[in-house]
């Protein structure tokens, strides 16, 4: 068993973006008959995804074009949309043009990104989306499958992972991402129910950022107007350690609590700083889910309108396997080192 393998057992609990039960990532495989159909098609792919910059997007390139590569299929481009819908759009509409086999894309909102996404099964392409299907659009219609992680049991994970540090009648800022989308809505739908559910003596107060770079600038604010926030839930990591820089620059030790597993969230982790724990994403299985349902699509086979994979929760005591299951490598020896210096000199431990 591969390390970290366990965590795969934890339910999937979230819906599709429109009420779809979870089909098993099992569900997706190609037979051999459709595998050297594919091969002998070679068939052409080409994905949209929202930042490029990240290590989280790489794993996931890398998943999908390490299984394109073994039906025989070319990843002809990638296009970054750095998380602004107009840029996917005319993306889309280049990439049409090009008429490759399919496109994989994660649409980045819930309405202005639907037309460009419907206009690629118009013009013959297969379509598999990531994580969301902007609304009005139907399964089997304009697109083959989403694929996702369990965002909403993501959102559960953290919760219940953060709870411990909040203390009775204590209140939790929730740092969410202003944008109507999927994900990161499902997320925080997912922690609010956790929250009310288990810790209904908890405030929840919500503060919102557009741009990535602002978020800590964003927190600083909202604690300047509410100081009294004993934890914070924060969309995902890369804002979230730019809100962890954001506190030291103040002073403030405010446990945090987010979903994803970079290397500088693992790290904080590791070394018992702000960053509590996450619920991860699987990046590089995500991958492999999408490139399998593509193939499993140009081949004619059958494919689930909706596949979640599971969340996986991460605290300092299994971030090392955890951070191995993530990312399928080793944990780095900077990691490893912030696990066995926990606490020497980190202005940032505590809480």
């Amino acid at each position: 068993m591969r390390a970290g393998e366990s965590f795969r057992r934890i339910s999937v609990e979230g819906l599709g973006p429109h009420g779809e039960s979870a089909a098993s990532v099992d569900q997706l495989a190609v037979s051999d008959a459709d595998a050297a159909r594919a091969r002998a098609a070679g068939y052409s792919v080409a994905v949209v995804i929202h930042t490029t910059g990240s290590d989280w997007s790489r794993q996931q390139i890398a998943g999908i074009s390490d299984t394109l590569d073994r039906y025989g299929a070319r990843l002809i481009d990638v296009v970054d949309c750095g998380f602004r819908a107009q840029n996917q759009v005319e993306a889309l509409e280049v990439l049409i043009a090009r008429v490759p086999d399919a496109i994989i894309s994660i649409p980045l909102d819930n309405l202005r990104t639907a037309d460009a996404h419907r206009r690629v099964t118009e013009a013959g392409i297969k379509l598999v989306l990531m994580d969301n299907a902007p609304i009005g659009m139907i399964a089997g219609k304009h697109y083959v499958s989403v694929i996702s992680a369990d965002n909403f049991g993501n959102g559960q994970v953290a919760a219940g992972i953060l709870s411990p540090h909040v203390p009775p009648r204590g209140s939790v800022g929730i740092v969410g991402f202003g944008v109507d989308f999927f994900v990161t809505n499902e997320r925080e739908i997912g922690f609010r129910k956790w929250m009310r559910e288990h810790r209904p003596d908890v405030t929840l107060r919500l503060t919102e950022f557009l741009d990535l770079e602002m978020a800590g600038d964003v927190v600083v604010e909202s604690l300047a107007q509410n100081p009294v926030v004993d934890a914070l839930f924060v969309a995902w990591d890369e804002p979230a350690i730019r809100v962890v820089r954001a506190l030291r620059a103040i002073g403030r030790k405010i446990p945090i609590i987010t979903i994803d597993l970079g290397n500088e969230a693992a790290a904080e982790i590791a070394r018992g700083g702000l960053i509590k724990g996450v619920g991860a994403q699987m990046p590089y299985d995500l991958g492999v889910a999408e490139a399998t349902a593509v193939i499993m699509a140009l081949v004619g086979a059958e494919t689930p309108a909706w596949v979640a994979l599971p969340a996986v929760p991460v605290t300092r005591d299994n971030v090392l396997q955890a951070y191995e299951a993530v990312w399928h490598r080793p944990a780095p020896p900077a990691l490893r080192r912030a696990f066995e210096t926990a606490g020497e000199a980190d202005p940032g431990s505590g809480a």
